[in-house]
């Protein structure tokens, strides 16, 4: 007498069980993403206040043309003779303060060197652009 099975198991794997898993994973990590926040530069925007005092206090300028060429308060400088000018104003002064002033079309890497050696002497840098 031949015993035969009713119920047949099936060989295929089924996909939709792991695509879901797939999806809530990706889902799981892009909100997660926006949540760590990258090591970034801590730059102070320009902001108006109606109690501000005009300061009677010198603000250096560091213009950087988009060629890569640094001038602080309007001389010319290499990036190493500008670190120790930015060195002698942080020593020179209790609350140093300058602003950058890059030309339309500056690399970013040239305006992140200045506000680098702004960060690593304390010295307070507002990033002054132009409007677009």
């Amino acid at each position: 007498m031949g015993i035969k099975k009713r119920n047949k198991v099936s060989a295929q794997f089924n996909m939709s069980s792991l695509t879901d898993i797939i999806f809530l994973l990706l889902i799981f990590f892009m909100l997660t993403s926006s949540l760590v926040a990258p090591n970034a530069l801590n730059l102070k925007l320009p902001s108006s206040s109606r109690t501000s005092v005009p300061s009677t206090q010198r603000i250096d300028d560091v213009a950087i043309s988009s060629g890569g060429n640094y001038y602080f308060n309007n001389k010319r400088r290499s990036l190493e003779s500008l670190d120790t000018d930015l060195q002698r104003l942080a020593r020179s002064s209790s609350n140093p303060t300058m602003t950058i002033s890059p030309e339309r079309g500056t690399p970013t890497e040239y305006v992140v060197a200045v506000m680098d050696l702004a960060m690593r002497y304390k010295i307070n840098a507002v990033l002054a652009t132009e409007k677009d």
